[in-house]
């Protein structure tokens, strides 16, 4: 990989890189735009992450919601996992490793002694094809697809997996994962790891915007914020934001801040796919902006971008812990471990499925 940088947002709508070395193999890296009127978003194969979304705010102006880097070379040094489909299984990992049919499974260890959503490489520091891209009309969309090796990160089986954005009216963003099983029971759990500030990416921390999330549980960590197999509930604790709570209300109790699993109180898994409201956020001060998140996992991992620290993002602007927010529907965290957890493994043949939609609104009373 050369040295020059990649800058690859701004005005521009499609960037090439080609002859360069990602994991060991010549790429060909694109972004890509899905526009529909003054409702942008934009894409990379790169990890099939989330580069910008661009929608006005409450004075007209177009604000960019998702934190993320200027040049191809920040995101190949991304630690932090900004804007990517996350997995073989996303989150952590105890000891980074399964037992399966009596068979253990020796995972990468790359946090600490666990692994965390995927291993080194994961889904994340891949380039994924592009099945198909419509880049605008009524419903513009983008495919992305990638084949997981057998033994990827230490996993069992073949996986074939596509994520595919479609902006819907009324600036709405879907995200739809799929992940099919081609010849080993393995486990699956993926999401998306965007990093969202609705002040705009560049507007500091989001402390006093306001939360809603619709769970009564919550799942318990220890140090390693690896679950402790325990389920508990929220209300009484910092955890509890079943009504509007500013996200810094009580974050000096959870230090350094939240990354913390909650169950959907209305998921269902007899009907599968089926999207419910997750949580909902809200600007206040600053846009006015509001995002309604919605899943179809059975929980959801809140963040709060604690280990952001002192990282440049878009336009040299340096971001700081606390600077955005993460809503990752996804599985139980370390459920491959936990049996009474619900189940991450798909049988060969099986398809794992997994929706988020983000739908935003603009009021001048925020």
């Amino acid at each position: 990989m050369s040295k020059s940088s990649f800058p690859f947002l701004c005005l521009i709508i499609t960037l090439s890189v080609t002859g360069g070395i990602v994991n060991g193999n010549e790429t060909k890296v694109n972004i890509y735009e899905l526009k529909r009127g003054d409702f942008s978003f934009k894409a990379t194969n790169y990890g099939a992450r989330m580069v910008s979304l661009i929608l006005p705010d409450k004075n007209g102006k177009p604000v960019d919601v998702v934190l993320g880097f200027d040049s191809l070379k920040a995101y190949l040094n991304d630690a932090q996992y900004f804007g990517p489909v996350s997995g073989r299984v996303a989150n952590r990992i105890k000891n980074a490793q399964f037992t399966l049919n009596g068979v253990v499974y020796h995972l990468d260890k790359n946090i600490g002694n666990n692994s965390i959503h995927g291993g080194f490489k994961g889904f994340s520091k891949v380039i994924w094809t592009v099945q198909k891209y419509v880049k605008d009309g009524p419903n513009p969309f983008i495919v992305f697809h990638y084949n997981s090796y057998d033994g990827e990160g230490g996993y069992p089986g073949s996986l074939s997996v596509t994520a595919t954005y479609t902006l819907l009216q009324s600036y709405k963003l879907s995200l739809t994962m799929r992940a099919k099983a081609l010849n080993k029971v393995t486990p699956v759990s993926l999401t998306t790891h965007s990093y969202w500030n609705l002040g705009g990416h560049n507007s500091g921390n989001i402390l006093s915007d306001e939360v809603q999330i619709f769970a009564t549980r919550y799942l318990p960590t220890d140090n390693q914020i690896i679950p402790t197999g325990k389920i508990a509930p929220v209300r009484g604790t910092p955890y509890d934001f079943l009504k509007f709570r500013q996200v810094g209300s009580r974050i000096a109790n959870v230090k350094p801040g939240y990354d913390t699993y909650y169950i959907f109180d209305a998921y269902n898994a007899k009907k599968k796919n089926a999207l419910i409201l997750a949580a909902i956020v809200k600007n206040n001060k600053k846009t006015g902006i509001g995002m309604k998140v919605f899943s179809s996992a059975p929980g959801m991992q809140f963040y709060t971008a604690n280990y952001v620290i002192n990282i440049t993002g878009k336009g040299g602007y340096v971001y700081q812990p606390h600077c955005a927010y993460t809503f990752e529907g996804m599985g139980y965290p370390d459920a491959v471990n936990r049996p009474y957890f619900p189940s991450v493994f798909i049988n060969p043949g099986q398809v794992y499925a997994q929706d988020m939609l983000y739908e935003f609104q603009v009021s001048k009373k925020y």
